[in-house]
């Protein structure tokens, strides 16, 4: 029924039914996931009134405690995949010193007392997947932070960059050679080429931008998409 793919790697079918609702996957060699995409297969779909949270579980310390499950996300027939980042939010950076947590705007350290880059280690994790009634999948999906596995210092260019390219594709989708009606141009270096876009465009973006990042905050970190709505 569900599919996973860590970034860089074949799309996983080892999905194993632990409960009547529930779903996990084991994820070999964790300290090297970056992103990772969860989806519904084929054109299975949920029954009417039903969603499902997606969980996960690395087995170290952790913001959230060791060993503990982390909310993600969702899935929904509306909505059947979603991407999350995890390298940095829930899997620990392996640094010259110290592992770090990014959670936020803040961080947490782990010392290890050493000098030495050391490699990663060879941790597996577990993605969790559970169906459940829609109003509680909304309810818990109400208190996760939408910075949870989207912005942190390692991709505020990506999403900075990202979002700008998709603001420049959809406004400039409205420009026209035309000057605006009652508008008067003044002096004599007037560029035939020249281009107008109605201030309205960029409140649609905005509009429709920050409906699609309530929905799937993810998208913020995926390739360009040509329009807001």
């Amino acid at each position: 029924m569900f599919g996973c793919i860590v970034a860089g790697r074949l799309i996983q079918t080892n999905l194993q039914q632990v409960d009547v609702n529930k779903f996990v996957f084991e994820l070999t060699d964790a300290a090297t996931i970056n992103h990772i995409v969860v989806f519904l297969l084929g054109t299975i779909s949920f029954e009417p009134g039903y969603a499902a949270t997606v969980h996960f579980l690395w087995p170290g310390p952790s913001p959230g405690g060791e060993g503990t499950w982390k909310l993600l996300g969702m899935l929904s027939n509306e909505k059947p995949s979603a991407i999350f980042r995890l390298r940095g939010t829930i899997i620990p950076v392996s640094g010259s010193s110290s592992t770090k947590f990014l959670t936020g705007n803040t961080s947490m350290e782990t010392n290890d007392m050493s000098d030495t880059t050391q490699p990663a280690p060879q941790v597996t994790a577990t993605l969790g997947i559970s169906i459940e009634a829609i109003a509680l999948v909304e309810s818990q999906m109400a208190n996760l932070p939408t910075t949870n596995s989207v912005l942190t210092p390692d991709n505020l260019s990506q999403v900075a960059t990202n979002m700008l390219r998709n603001l420049y594709n959809y406004v400039t989708s409205f420009a026209t050679s035309s000057s605006p009606l009652g508008m008067q141009i003044i002096g004599q270096n007037i560029d035939m080429y020249q281009s107008y876009i109605p201030l309205k465009a960029f409140q649609d973006w905005y509009d429709g931008f920050m409906r699609k990042v309530k929905i799937d905050p993810g998208m913020v970190l995926k390739g360009d998409e040509n329009g807001a709505t």
